[in-house]
């Protein structure tokens, strides 16, 4: 057998440290706050200089992003290939878009995903990061409907609308998909916050303290992915990280009775959402009961 050829071990190697600079930001970002850890600190971390930083990443705010830039990527390359069959153009989207979920690795990417998406909820720069990313992704996305099928026609909306709207039906399943996990927060209830003190040996007041300042879906889905010494970090909670035994992180999901949602859930979500779009456009507006929503 002959060895790898250098290019090659370079690349694994380059995926390796890629990977380790997102799953470290991520954590640090959650634990500590996005603006609560300089790049220093994270190339520290992750011992890589800044230079290879930038090597792979433009900013904190684009590794923190990583996850979904990452899907939208792997879209870009199967838009690239799919079979057309004839399809409308928002459907030939959803299969290009179902096709790059397939690519995700699906135990650590809805992980990072879910942590990203909190990330952005409370970080003003991540949201203005993010549409930048979208707006270039839709341009080149468009400029591949052109080059593989003519359908950019100067002054033709279509197919801007058709990539705006697969957007926003994959924004409404990932947000319905996010939220299984307060679903199952709430379903654990008091119950589930008792669990949490008792690994972690503090008092149920410590935790509903933090849960009151941070959230208890959110304190718990961070639970999840870090200790309860993160979790106290990420509430705010003066003195509780100090005197937190951390559990192991699967022992501590265990016992809050809480699982991530998993990319096949996603996929299932994005197809609901991209079958619901011609309802949502047949909706028609009028005068509403008192007790009734304005549409019908």
């Amino acid at each position: 057998m002959t060895a790898a050829p250098p290019s090659s071990l370079r690349e694994r190697k380059k995926r390796r440290t890629r990977q380790a600079l997102i799953d470290t930001a991520l954590e640090l970002f959650t634990r500590r706050g996005f603006g609560g850890v300089t790049l220093d600190e994270l190339c520290e971390e992750v011992e890589v200089s800044k230079r290879t930083f930038f090597r792979t990443f433009t900013s904190k705010e684009d590794v923190a992003m990583a996850p979904h830039q990452d899907v939208w990527r792997a879209f870009l390359e199967e838009l690239e290939t799919v079979d057309p069959g004839g399809l409308p153009l928002v459907e030939l989207g959803r299969d290009a878009l179902l096709a790059a979920l397939e690519r995700m690795d699906d135990e650590g990417w809805t992980r990072r995903l879910l942590l990203s998406r909190r990330l952005a909820e409370r970080t003003p720069s991540m949201g203005a990061h993010g549409l930048q990313f979208c707006e270039a992704t839709t341009q080149e996305a468009l400029e591949i409907l052109d080059r593989r099928f003519g359908l950019g026609a100067p002054g033709d909306l279509r197919p801007r609308l058709a990539v705006d709207m697969l957007i926003a039906a994959f924004r409404g399943a990932v947000a319905g998909w996010a939220a299984q996990v307060d679903g199952a927060v709430g379903e654990a209830g008091a119950a589930g916050v008792g669990d949490a003190a008792r690994v972690a040996g503090v008092g149920v007041a410590d935790v509903a303290g933090a849960a009151a300042v941070a959230g208890v879906a959110h304190v718990a889905h961070v639970a999840h992915v870090a200790d309860v010494a993160d979790v106290a970090g990420v509430a705010g909670v003066a003195g509780v990280a100090d005197r937190v035994e951390p559990p192991s992180r699967q022992d501590l999901a265990v016992r809050l009775r809480v699982e991530p949602p998993s990319r096949q859930d996603l996929a299932v979500r994005l197809r609901a959402a991209v079958a619901a779009l011609p309802e949502s456009l047949a909706l028609t507006t009028g005068p509403a009961a008192d007790d009734e929503p304005a549409v019908s």
